[in-house]
């Protein structure tokens, strides 16, 4: 119990001086193009890095999700709104399952 307590303390720490030293070390307005646009892209690139995987690996194969995930990218990239992909996604994984067991 001892050591769990200390791995807490630690987290928190840890966790602490992420947040709190970009906030005491930059006080200035950022004015490098390279790094205002790597920080722009970053919440977008987390949000893949987590998204992506957790799309293949949600269905009982990993093709039906890859196929999903294939037919989301080619309707988000003709304009479909949020709704249409989201059902198109989940009819391909169902016909993709019932095809594929």
């Amino acid at each position: 119990m001892r050591n769990v307590n200390l791995y807490i303390a630690i987290m928190a720490g840890v966790t602490y001086l992420i947040r709190v030293l970009p906030l005491t070390l930059i006080r200035r307005p950022i004015k490098n193009r390279f790094i205002q646009s790597f920080l722009f892209y970053v919440p977008y690139v987390t949000l893949a890095v987590m998204t992506f995987p957790a799309i293949v690996e949600a269905t009982q194969s990993p093709v039906a999700g890859a196929l999903a995930l294939a037919a989301g990218v080619v309707l988000a990239y003709l304009g479909a709104g949020l709704f249409p992909v989201a059902v198109s996604c989940c009819a391909v994984v169902l016909i993709a399952e019932f095809l594929l067991v």
